[in-house]
C-alpha cells in the first residue's frame, strides 16, 4: 500500500505551499542519488518524495488526493499524478527546488554534471463521457496531433555548453569571485544543437503527426476531472523526454438522472389514481430499468433510495444510491363528471389531509438527503 503523500514529506494536511516545498527540498536532498551512490531505496525514497510534491503542490491535485486518495490517480498512464516518474522527470521538473545544493542547477540525470535532457511541451484535449460511461469506466480513442522528431534529423553536441544545457560564469564581487549557472542560449538548455534536418521540419526538427491514443477511464470520474497519459504530448529534441497528454473530463448532462456526487435523482410523476391506488413502475437507472412499487397512498413528495444504483467510488469504496422523488401530478384540465366527482370529494374524511406524527416535513426530507 502506497505510504500518505503528507505523512511522506512529514507535513501535515493544512500545510501551505511554502512548507510543502521546504518539506521536498529537504527530503531531496536527504535522499538524492549522489549524497546516496548505489543505495536502491534512497532512490525509491527520492522518487515517492518527488511523486507527493508533484500532487501536493499542485492545487487541483491535492484537492483530488485529499478527496480520493491514491485512487484519484489512478488512470491510464498516471491519473493526473507523479506516479510513472523516472530521474528525468523529476530533475526536468524539480531542479530548481534544489538551488545549489549539489554544486549549480540540475540537468535531467542523477547530478548537476550530466547531460540536461530537455521535456516536451503538454497536450491538453477534452474527452465527453456518457453517465452510463461514467457508471461502467470506458476505454475511449482519441486522435491528438503531435510535434514528434522528423526521421532524418541529427543533432550534434552545443558547443557553447558542451552538452550540458547550462553555462557558467565567474563574477568578481566585492566578496571575491562567485560562480553561477544559467540556461545556455544557444542551445536553451537542450544541450545539443540541430546538425542536419529535412525541408519539412522545424527548427527544432520537429514534424506535427496524428496519432490514436487510447484511454483507460475509469469509472467514478466527475466533470473537470484531470487524467494524464505519460509521455503522449509533444516529443522533446535530441534525447529528450515526451510531454504528457492531458485529458479534461466532460460530463453530457443526462435526460432523466441528475447527478450530485455519488447520489443519482430522478423525478416520477404519478397521476392522482395511482397514487391513491398504489402501482408499481419501471423507472431508468444507468444500466437499464428498474421496476419499484409504490404503496397504496402515497404521498407527493416521497423519497425512495435505491441502494448501490448510484455511480460508483472512484476509491472503490461502493457506489453511491439512486434517489427517486415522488410527485403526484394534479391535473389543469377536467371533464364535468370529474370535476363533480371531486367536488363532491372536497367535504369527505377520507379525502381530509391527515399526516402522521412520523410523517416528515418537506425540510426535514431535504435535511435527511444531504446528511
Amino acid at each position: 500500500m502506497k505510504k500518505d503523500y503528507y505523512e511522506v514529506l512529514g507535513v501535515s494536511k493544512s500545510a501551505d505551499a511554502a512548507e510543502i516545498k521546504k518539506a521536498y527540498r529537504k527530503k531531496a536532498i536527504e535522499y538524492h542519488p549522489d549524497k546516496n551512490p548505489g543505495d536502491k531505496q534512497a532512490e525509491e525514497n527520492f522518487k515517492t518524495a518527488a511523486e507527493a510534491y508533484e500532487v501536493l503542490s499542485d492545487p487541483q491535485k491535492r484537492q483530488q488526493y485529499d478527496q480520493f486518495g491514491h485512487n484519484a490517480f489512478n488512470g491510464a498512464g498516471g491519473f493526473g499524478g507523479g506516479h510513472h516518474m523516472n530521474m528525468d522527470d523529476i530533475f526536468s521538473q524539480f531542479g530548481d527546488i534544489f538551488g545549489s545544493a549539489f554544486g549549480g542547477g540540475f540537468g535531467g540525470g542523477f547530478g548537476g554534471g550530466q547531460q540536461r535532457r530537455a521535456k516536451g511541451s503538454n497536450l491538453r484535449i477534452k474527452v465527453k463521457m456518457t453517465l452510463d460511461e461514467i457508471v461502467n469506466g470506458v476505454e475511449k480513442k482519441v486522435k491528438v496531433k503531435r510535434k514528434v522528431q522528423a526521421k532524418g534529423v541529427t543533432y550534434k553536441t552545443c558547443p557553447m555548453c558542451n552538452g550540458q544545457g547550462q553555462v557558467m560564469r565567474v563574477t568578481n564581487t566585492i566578496l571575491g569571485r562567485m560562480q553561477s549557472a544559467s540556461t545556455c542560449p544557444q542551445c536553451q538548455g537542450i544541450g545539443q544543437i540541430i546538425d542536419h534536418k529535412p525541408k519539412d521540419a522545424d527548427a527544432f526538427g520537429m514534424i506535427a503527426e496524428d496519432e490514436t491514443v487510447s484511454i483507460k477511464i475509469p469509472a467514478g470520474v466527475s466533470d473537470g476531472m484531470q487524467l494524464k497519459v505519460a509521455n503522449k504530448g509533444n516529443d522533446a529534441p535530441g534525447n529528450g523526454i515526451p510531454g504528457d497528454l492531458i485529458v479534461a473530463i466532460e460530463e453530457v448532462e443526462h435526460e432523466f438522472l441528475k447527478r450530485e456526487g455519488e447520489n443519482l435523482h430522478y423525478d416520477l410523476y404519478i397521476s392522482i389514481p395511482e397514487a391513491v391506488l398504489g402501482i408499481s413502475k419501471d423507472i431508468d437507472a444507468v444500466n437499464g430499468k428498474v421496476r419499484i412499487k409504490l404503496e397504496e397512498g402515497i404521498q407527493s413528495g416521497k423519497i425512495l433510495r435505491l441502494k448501490g444504483k448510484g455511480v460508483p467510488s472512484l476509491n472503490s469504496y461502493g457506489s453511491g444510491d439512486l434517489l427517486v422523488h415522488v410527485n403526484v401530478w394534479t391535473p389543469r384540465e377536467l371533464t364535468k363528471e370529474q370535476k363533480q366527482f371531486f367536488e363532491k370529494a372536497l367535504n369527505d374524511d377520507s379525502f381530509a389531509p391527515s399526516p402522521e406524527k412520523t410523517e416528515k416535513s418537506f425540510f426535514e426530507k431535504v435535511k435527511d438527503m444531504f446528511s
